[in-house]
């Protein structure tokens, strides 16, 4: 404490003046209005939401339950539904939740994609982004800090108080150091609130029966943030020290925080967009569409593909005829229907997220050019609210879509006759009781490992800007000048 004891009495000087601009005040309370209007609309959308998707998950499951005796095959194209319920980080950074959606359609033969997500029931807002409290501390509040931090060294150089500091035994380092402890207290007294507030949300969306592995992603949230402000900070110091006038500070300040948060992200989205390019939904369908006809089409009996199945188990079986083999053929005819398709869907899905890869892999490079990014990216993995969980929903659906849809094949297989029902007689059907053994869907969010591993170059990019502003304080130490 001893050490710091000059920085500390710096830092307080340049608190309580900070506190002289009356305009201070408005702007402080206006950002405490957001973050709690941020914080409110988390806490009703993410109530909402999950309740929507556990009301609906619920009734799937029950109507699917209450189908009378019928065909299995009948059951895989009836259907089911994969809801994904938010996490409690996702009441803080809502990333793309808005914008993708939360349920999906499961069903025989065909891979669905998401819908119903809240973008497709909103206004054009949606578009500039919505408040919430991730995008106050990432975007609003570095703005406030350079707000706040523009003249923290410009000015005292301007009045001439500087040279007055220096000749009375006070470093450059000190003054450095004292100036960002100056401009972190003031934003302190916004940031602890807001984590309090955080924290207690989500415990009692948790029941404050918290796991481990969402523990150490809240704790990272906040230390992260935490780091990304105070990097604000010393940036802040370092440019007022660093310019002749506050003017020329706070302007040179507001263009790195357009650069930042505005700029950047826009042009790197498009940029990577372009080179590499996806293809259209309806291309991407097509494609699929095509290389399934190409491989063989399980509903046409001519079909060259499955008549070499049906006389190869002909052969092995030493029958005549399907009617007379000892399961039922079109059950056996539709598991390889699924197989085939299933493979070739998931083909053209692993090409198409390769694209996608590339494109955010050159996003998260660039991060090492901009901590917005990188903080952004990170938030929204933390938060599960970032594409890999989109994908990584989408991948549970349909494995869960492709074990149901063989499960009812499988049933076909062992229970239905191969024999066609006479006009007057009943329809091939099973017990109603076999719907219960497809097990309800339930969507499992990444684990912290998995996040860290997605999010490695985000964490490196944070760890190098905060090494790299250590180093230019310590050089800035010795280059600066009084005049």
């Amino acid at each position: 404490m001893k050490l710091l004891h000059t920085e500390l009495l710096i830092a307080r000087h340049f608190k309580n003046s900070i506190f002289k601009n009356q305009a201070v005040y408005i702007i402080t309370i206006f950002i405490g209005i957001l973050l709690l209007y941020a914080a409110f609309t988390g806490w009703d959308n993410y109530k909402s939401q999950n309740e929507t998707s556990e009301k609906y998950q619920h009734e799937s499951r029950e109507d699917w339950l209450k189908n009378p005796d019928k065909n299995p095959h009948r059951m895989a194209h009836y259907g089911n539904f994969a809801f994904r319920k938010s996490t409690p980080l996702s009441v803080f950074e809502f990333g793309m939740e808005p914008f993708f959606g939360n349920a999906i359609f499961l069903e025989a033969h065909k891979q669905n994609t998401a819908n119903f997500s809240e973008a497709g029931f909103s206004n054009s807002m949606l578009r500039f982004g919505e408040i919430s409290i991730a995008m106050v501390l990432q975007v609003l509040l570095p703005l406030l800090i350079f707000f706040l931090g523009f003249n923290a060294v410009a000015y005292e150089r301007e009045n001439g108080t500087l040279k007055i500091l220096l000749t009375q035994g006070i470093s450059w380092k000190q003054l450095l150091i004292g100036k960002t402890l100056g401009i972190a207290s003031v934003i302190m007294m916004l940031f602890v609130p807001t984590i309090i507030v955080l924290v207690l949300i989500w415990l009692f969306l948790q029941d404050f029966a918290v796991t481990t592995d969402e523990t150490v992603k809240m704790l990272l949230f906040v230390l992260f943030h935490l780091a990304y402000l105070l990097f604000f900070c010393v940036i802040a110091v370092l440019i007022s020290a660093a310019s002749k006038t506050s003017k020329k500070a706070l302007i040179t300040l507001i263009g790195i925080w357009l650069l930042f948060t505005i700029i950047l992200p826009r042009t790197t989205q498009a940029i990577g967009a372009y080179i590499y390019e996806a293809p259209s939904k309806i291309q991407f369908n097509s494609d699929i569409e095509k290389d399934i006809l190409k491989q063989g089409d399980s509903h046409n009996p001519n079909d060259p593909h499955y008549k070499a199945i049906k006389d190869s188990l002909l052969r092995a079986y030493k029958v005549d005829s399907v009617q007379k083999l000892p399961f039922n053929y079109s059950g056996y005819i539709m598991t390889e229907g699924e197989k085939i398709s299933s493979r070739i869907y998931n083909e053209h899905l692993a090409e198409l997220l390769k694209i996608y890869k590339k494109q955010n892999s050159f996003s998260k490079t660039v991060s090492f050019l901009n901590p917005y990014i990188a903080m952004k990216n990170l938030s929204m993995g933390l938060s599960n609210t970032d594409y890999e969980s989109y994908v990584d929903f989408q991948k549970q659906a349909e494995d869960y879509r492709y074990a149901m849809a063989q499960k009812m094949n499988g049933l076909q297989i062992k229970y239905i006759s191969n024999k066609k029902p006479g006009p007057n007689d009943k329809p091939l059907t099973i017990g109603k009781e076999h719907w219960a053994d497809v097990e309800e869907f339930h969507y499992e969010p990444k684990k912290i490992g998995t996040v860290l591993k997605n999010e490695i170059i985000s964490i490196i990019s944070i760890i190098l800007w905060i090494s790299l502003l250590f180093i230019l304080v310590r050089i800035a130490s010795k280059k600066l000048k009084a005049i």
